[in-house]
């Protein structure tokens, strides 16, 4: 039986409406950063970039190079840490201007991925689908650690008031946020759902409780 992180790992992926702490173990992705504007066409060749990178990590047995403990999952979904540039930092009373946003997108990578089979599929995909993107693919573990995370409903336009929950949520139980920068986990795919109906988990980094 395939490995569903929708029901192995629905405390990291599909948490409740209200603000939850929680705690984020390592975790291994292939990520890429970047800046600007969400909106814009070339943003999609990011997450298409990580896309590639994912299906041949799944599909590796047909092509004959999978690892040994290699096992059927279910790819996992895209991810973002937000920020603003740090120009745009000195101007933070000013409107979110989306073309000064900073990301890192990523999607998380079975166990059984390590650095040396995540360069040689790096390497496959360089030849068989190039992307200058390719070149600034990163794979590496991530510890997020102790977080405040909950599932925010509607348009991503209406985020800021989940994060005031969150926030809330912090000073009620005398949680300290570490920084503005948060992650965004997209559990409906934009493309097929409309804005009212998308389903993203919010979570961002406290000080250890």
């Amino acid at each position: 039986m395939a490995h569903e992180w929708k029901k192995t790992e629905k405390n990291y992926y599909l948490p409740g409406t209200q603000p939850e702490l929680i705690r984020i173990p390592p975790f291994k992705f292939f990520s890429v950063n970047g800046q600007g504007n969400p909106n814009d066409k070339s943003f999609a060749e990011y997450i298409g970039v990580l896309y590639s990178l994912s299906y041949a990590v799944k599909m590796s047995p047909k092509k004959g190079f999978a690892p040994e403990d290699y096992f059927e999952y279910t790819v996992y979904p895209l991810e973002g840490v937000w920020d603003i540039s740090e120009e745009a930092k000195k101007n933070a009373s000013q409107k979110l201007d989306k073309n000064t946003l900073v990301f890192n997108l990523m999607i998380k990578q079975p166990e059984f991925v390590n650095d040396s089979f995540a360069a040689e599929i790096i390497n496959i995909t360089r030849r068989k689908k190039p992307h200058p993107l390719l070149e600034k693919v990163i794979f590496s573990t991530i510890e997020e650690g102790f977080c405040i995370q909950m599932m925010h409903l509607g348009s991503y336009d209406n985020e800021p008031g989940s994060f005031r929950k969150m926030e809330d949520f912090c000073s009620g139980n005398k949680y300290f946020r570490e920084s503005k920068t948060h992650r965004e986990i997209y559990i409906s795919d934009a493309r097929k759902v409309s804005p009212d109906k998308l389903k993203t988990v919010l979570r961002f980094k406290i000080k250890q409780p």
